[in-house]
């Protein structure tokens, strides 16, 4: 999925709540769909690897079109697209057509450049809700060859009260098949049908973030609804959930990468050079053809090479 210039200031600043850190989602659009983008931050850009999160709907996409976000470039980043209603189908420049569904995860490595689309299908389901996501990829990795995976079945852990999906890195001994790059963790929690308190094991090592999609959730005295980001830094080894029935939350995290990002429209590098080949490679179609897709690829925002070179706060 595209951002839109994620180099952009964000307004909200971190609020602490008993020594915890809560940001507020802004809104933004992709396409048709409305977007609540709760990474990158003005002062925080990434999370372990985690270096965007967008979280949209439950949104009512019966009878019109739903999620249409036509051919678009990346480097330098993993994709991780993650449904939790609704369907969405992946095209991409290796060829790959994919379509994905709740409990599934689809993965792409941009690596040194792929261009890829998301839609919803001409017959698709009546309510879209999910999440997308960034991982940046290390200095070593960042330029490894494009490649596409879609995992059906993902490892369960046995957390108490929590139903718990492990679709990248791994979590209390439960590890996911999809490739990664660098030390991380990404999971879904969701209550039972019951109200839940448990201790969810966090790795000391790792800084992580906790959002809910659906309902809410009291996280170590910190309330969280959708929309609101909580942020975990390293030496954290537990934390203390309470969720009431029918709750839905992610777990993201991963050892601070320790490497600048320079993040640019759909682009994760090191300097503004490589935004600017970038750039230059979409607009002259060096990125490959996304087959199947009906309708024009993106274009590529103005690009402010000023505004590229200004030095960044969190980065």
């Amino acid at each position: 999925m595209s951002t839109v210039n994620a180099d952009v200031e964000i307004a909200d600043n971190p609020v602490p709540v008993m020594d915890l850190e809560i940001t507020a989602a802004r809104q933004a659009r992709v396409g048709d769909v409305t977007v609540r983008r709760m990474l990158p931050q003005r002062l925080r850009r990434s999370v372990g690897p985690w270096c965007f999160i967008d979280h949209y709907g439950p949104q009512d996409v019966d009878g019109v079109t739903g999620m249409m976000v036509p051919p678009h470039p990346h480097i330098g980043l993993q994709t991780v697209t993650w449904l939790l209603a609704g369907n969405v189908l992946h095209r991409d420049s290796l060829g790959s057509e994919q379509m994905i569904r709740p409990g599934q995860l689809n993965l792409m490595t941009a690596g040194a450049g792929i261009a890829h689309a998301e839609e919803s299908p001409e017959q698709h389901d009546p309510v879209l809700h999910g999440v997308q996501l960034w991982v940046a990829l290390p200095e070593a990795s960042r330029r490894v060859a494009p490649a596409f995976e879609h995992h059906a079945e993902l490892p369960d852990v046995a957390l108490p009260g929590l139903r718990t999906t492990v679709f990248v890195g791994e979590l209390a001994g439960s590890e996911s098949p999809a490739t990664a790059f660098s030390p991380i963790v990404g999971a879904e929690l969701t209550t039972a049908d019951v109200a839940t308190s448990c201790v969810l094991p966090l790795r000391p090592d790792y800084e992580h973030v906790l959002f809910v999609v659906t309902g809410q959730a009291d996280v170590d005295g910190a309330v969280l609804a959708p929309g609101r980001l909580l942020y975990l830094p390293t030496g954290r080894e537990r934390a203390s959930v309470s969720a009431p029935a029918g709750s839905t939350l992610m777990l993201l995290g991963g050892e601070p990468l320790g490497e600048p990002l320079l993040m640019w429209w759909n682009f994760v590098a090191r300097t503004p050079e490589e935004i600017e080949a970038a750039a230059a490679s979409w607009r002259a179609g060096e990125f490959g053809e996304v087959a199947g897709y009906q309708g024009e690829p993106m274009p590529a925002p103005i690009l402010d090479a000023a505004r590229l070179r200004r030095p960044r706060p969190g980065t």
